[in-house]
């Protein structure tokens, strides 16, 4: 009897609406160099939004979800890196493993460009995975893949993070609180924004050392300079885009890093080129991450103690729920899929 297993498919125009559960054959067996992982959990990022929400439409069907993790059940000839029982995190872009970014699009990542996790089960080829954290959950694992690893480029692969340095993060969605709990565990002072009192009361549970809410201080670039003396933040996780940029320039020291993750207020707008000149700020756009950057950051999470922080909950069934949920913007934190 053929083995059956569900997934979520993306139709190829609509909306939300257009996620439909479906059942699906079961992967074939792993050849070569392969691995059948048996998903477990995933989490959801904006670009999955993106995709799901706003995307033009695709010229076929996908199965959405860049993140994914579970446990590995059977291994290809040639598998040396990991065993049945394994529990493993998917990687966002698969084909970059190492050095300099290989990728200007999202051709390669899966739920966009190729199939992704909305499902229960997948071969792929072992190098698309990395070991999970030990004694993680699937679901916390899957926060990794896109959230935990941009956080860790931006302020350490990238940024050289070090203690004494001060950051300033923008929000507190997944990115952004794994932002605070990286550079707290490595000696920094963390300035957090947000335009909700509550979010930013979590904000300082969780171990922000100041927060500003950039609602009721519409020039919270100057609160910024104003909490560091005048002399402004080493680093920026900028995670607004062209509506948030001239305020993080402000806040940045002269010297300092904006690292452009997110354009939640637009895909363009201007920027006060003067200002960067005069701050000599180094701008710096980047996309998640590679693969050994990914195990970096899960030695770190073993090493630290780290856990990630979860909103909420949903089962695979529910993924239109758990995006309509993202888009209230009420989630503090990472929301997850468990399967």
């Amino acid at each position: 009897m053929l083995a059956i297993m569900k997934a979520i498919r993306l139709a190829a125009s609509g909306g939300l609406e257009r996620l439909k559960l479906v059942e699906l054959p079961d992967p074939p067996a792993p050849r070569a160099d392969e691995i059948q992982v048996r998903i477990q959990g995933s989490s959801l990022n904006f670009h999955d939004y993106a995709v799901a929400r706003f995307d033009a439409p695709h010229t076929v069907e996908r199965i959405p979800l860049a993140d994914g993790a579970g446990v590995v059940e059977a291994t290809g000839t040639g598998v040396t890196e990991f065993a049945p029982g394994d529990t493993v995190v998917s990687t966002f872009f698969p084909q970059w493993l190492s050095g300099q970014p290989l990728n200007g699009d999202f051709s390669t990542v899966p739920g966009d460009g190729v199939d992704g996790y909305a499902r229960e089960r997948v071969v792929r080829p072992a190098t698309w995975f990395t070991r999970a954290p030990r004694n993680w959950t699937a679901a916390e694992s899957a926060t990794l893949t896109t959230a935990g690893v941009t956080a860790w480029r931006a302020l350490i692969g990238d940024g050289a993070l070090k203690a004494g340095d001060t950051v300033l993060v923008l929000g507190t969605g997944g990115v952004a609180l794994f932002g605070l709990q990286l550079a707290k565990a490595m000696g920094a002072t963390v300035i957090i924004t947000s335009s909700s009192d509550d979010k930013l009361a979590r904000a300082r549970a969780a171990g922000a050392d100041h927060t500003v809410n950039y609602r009721t201080t519409a020039d919270w670039g100057a609160a910024v300079l104003k909490l560091t003396q005048g002399r402004g933040v080493d680093q920026v996780l900028e995670l607004g885009g062209p509506g948030t940029l001239p305020q993080s320039i402000t806040a940045c020291r002269i010297g300092g890093q904006i690292s452009l993750i997110g354009t939640l207020t637009g895909s363009a707008g201007q920027i006060p080129t003067s200002a960067l000149m005069r701050r000599q700020v180094r701008l710096q756009g980047l996309i998640v991450g590679s693969r050994a950057q990914q195990q970096q950051l899960i030695n770190a999470m073993d090493s630290t103690g780290i856990r990630p922080v979860i909103d909420r909950r949903f089962p695979l069934a529910g993924l239109a729920d758990a995006f309509r949920y993202q888009e209230s913007n009420q989630h503090f934190g990472k929301i997850c899929l468990e399967y």
